[in-house]
This record gives structure tokens, sequence and C-alpha cells, in this order.
């Protein structure tokens, strides 16, 4: 009898044991999980290849933070944005609740998990050693969308580049930069603000331009950059067309209807540019032996998630997370909005016209993942 006890203690005991065990496990897999939210996986470059710096232009997309140190009001730099950045409720003036494309290309490519912008006053000779974002929020291919928003043009960021290159050519030699210039990876991604603001709203271009008119003249910008971007010593370099901008929520409810459908003409102005940039694309890189140019479609792989969000791991596809979702951007989002939403990973948009840290690492996953080759 004492024996059966003494048997049933070590069962007990053990079985207390395989418990707390399975409680450590499962709260180092809850903390792997909480840390690999934010962080993607590193891809596999082809021929053993490292790249040495990611370098970012454009729009609010990829901004992760210039518009911080800049007088204009398309900023983001207070709550609720950067919900879920780092440790929380930490807004860096990235436009959504958390990491961004240029956070999650930069890590794809093995260089770094978060991409700092070029304006931080912060930033330390490894930090651009290794590459920044020049991008800001409310810019575009139309020099007049920067200029009525008081942020920096795509010449303004090409100068930034330049005095970039001299940093660090103070800090590693001629010989390094050339290496990292020439061997990096560089992303362009802008052009929504465009169609989404200038020609919409502003009364000087649409009087003068009708859709295909004012496509050329994007495509035209994004031509010249380009080629100057060569000239300074790029050749890795991925251009991200635009989305399906008719679906973004803030565009249903301008152009949607009551219904806040989709807007077809939105969408086709902007498969229109696209067909035009990727062309484009093709001839710089006949044009250019050494060219690496990569174009990188969002339109397709976007429409498809919001479409069928089930598909991909979300619920809400038509609105934001910040107050009633089809308005919201921006100042609009601040921390005197009533509701906000309380789970992210539902939903597919963070405000009225940026998607989530969620869907942006599942967008990026779509968009870059089987063209990593290409830019070698």
């Amino acid at each position: 009898m004492v024996l059966i006890e003494l048997l049933l203690g070590q069962i007990a005991v053990l079985g207390l044991l395989l418990f707390l065990c399975l409680i450590v496990v499962l709260v180092i897999l809850w903390s792997f999980a909480i840390v690999t939210q934010q962080t993607s996986l590193v891809l596999s470059l082809p021929n053993n290849e490292t790249v040495p710096a990611v370098i970012v232009f454009g729009d609010s997309i990829v901004d992760t933070g210039n518009n911080n140190f800049l007088n204009t009001i398309f900023k983001c730099n207070f709550q609720p944005y950067g919900k879920d950045f780092g440790g929380g409720n930490q807004p860096t003036g990235r436009f959504s609740n958390g990491i961004i494309p240029s956070d999650i290309i930069a890590a794809k490519f093995g260089v770094k998990k978060i991409l700092p912008p070029y304006l931080d006053p912060k930033l330390q000779p490894q930090d651009l050693l290794t590459g920044v974002s020049f991008a800001s929020g409310g810019s575009g291919y139309d020099p007049l969308t920067s200029k009525s928003a008081s942020v920096l043009s795509l010449t303004d960021q090409l100068n930034k580049f330049r005095e970039y290159r001299s940093k660090i050519e103070k800090i590693v030699g001629e010989n390094r930069t050339a290496t990292i210039v020439s061997k990096g990876i560089y992303i362009l991604c802008t052009g929504s603000n465009d169609i989404a603001n200038t020609y919409s709203f502003s009364p000087i271009r649409r009087p003068h331009f009708d859709i295909p008119a004012y496509t050329d003249l994007m495509t035209s910008q994004a031509t010249n950059f380009l080629q100057e971007l060569y000239g300074l010593g790029a050749r890795r370099i991925g251009v991200i067309g635009l989305p399906a901008l008719g679906c973004v929520p803030s565009q249903r409810t301008i152009k949607g209807g009551l219904l806040r459908n989709c807007s077809d003409s939105e969408n086709q102005a902007t498969m229109l540019f696209n067909t035009k940039l990727s062309s484009q694309i093709d001839a710089l890189n006949q044009k250019f032996s050494e060219a690496r140019l990569v174009y990188l479609d969002i339109y397709n792989p976007l429409l498809k998630m919001i479409l069928n969000p089930a598909k991909y791991g979300f619920e809400v596809a038509n609105k934001g997370c910040c107050g009633t979702g089809n308005f919201e951007a921006g100042i609009l989002c601040n921390s005197l909005t009533p509701h906000i939403c309380s789970n992210t990973k539902n939903y597919i948009f963070w405000d009225s016209f940026h998607p989530t840290q969620e869907a942006y690492n599942v967008l990026c996953s779509l968009v870059l993942d089987n063209k990593i080759n290409d830019f070698f």
C-alpha cells in the first residue's frame, strides 16, 4: 500500500513537471511569435550573393520617418500609429501600426530588420553604411504632388542620396563606397498620391491632362529618376508599381458610391500607368547593360488579398482599423480617434490608405519573393 502511494506521488510530481515544461515551451513559442511577427525570413540569394545596403525612395508606403523632420502636416509620429511597433505604442513616423515594406525588404535581403529614415539626426555611421530610406509621405512622381504637400520630391530625395554618398565616402573611402552603391538594393515606390490627390483634386492638372496624358507625365518622371539613379551608380533597382488604388478604403468612400465599391476609374488609371512603367523598365534594361531593373507588381497581389481576405488570414478588407476606417489617415487618425480595432491581424488596412504590418508582411512576400533572382 505504501509502495502504491509512493508511485502515485511520483507520478503526480512527474505530471506536474511535464505540465510546467509544457507551460515553458508555450511561453517560449508565444515570445517567438511576438518577435517574429515584426520580422521577415531572410531569402536565399543566388550564387552566394550578399547585399551591403538597402536604399529606398518614394512615399508614405516606404517612409520610415523622414516627414518627422519636415514642416508638413503629412506626419504620423503620434499614437495610435506604431501601436504594434517594437514593444508596442511606439509611433516612429511609419504610416502603419508597425513595420512597413522598407523594413521588411531590408530584412528579406539579410541587411537589417529596421531601415532608418535618412533625416534622423541620431543616425550612426553603421546605419548609413547598410542603407536608409529617403522616402517622404505625400510625395509622388509629379513634382506638383510633393510641392503641394511640402514634402521631399523625388529630386529632393535624389539630392539627399548624393549627400549620403559623400558621407559614406568619408567613412569608408571611395572604393568601398563604390561597392556599397553598386551592389546595394534600391527600391522605388510612389505614384499613388499623384492619381488619388493631385489629379483627382488639384485644379491645375485635370484641365490640361486626361488620364492617358497624366500617366505619360508620371512615366516620364519615373524614367528620368531611374536614369539619374543609374548615373549615380545604382544597378539593382526594384520599382514597385501602383496598387489597386480604387479598392483602398479612402477611395471607396470618395468614389465608390453608397455601397463603397471599388472605384473602376482609379483602378483603370493605375493599370494604365503600370503598363507604361513596366514597358519603360524593359527599355531601360535594354539601354543599360549593367542594370538590373525589376518591375514589382503590387496591383494584382493586393487586389487578390482584398477580394479574398480569408485566403490570406484576414477578415476585413474594405475599411481600416483606425476609427470608422472609411476616411481616417494621417492627422485624422490620432489619439482622440474614438475607436481602434482590437486585433490588427484581422485587417488588411491600418488606416483608410495604408495597410497593416500584418498585410505588408504577406504582400511583400507575394510581390518580392519570386523576383529575387532578377536583381542579380
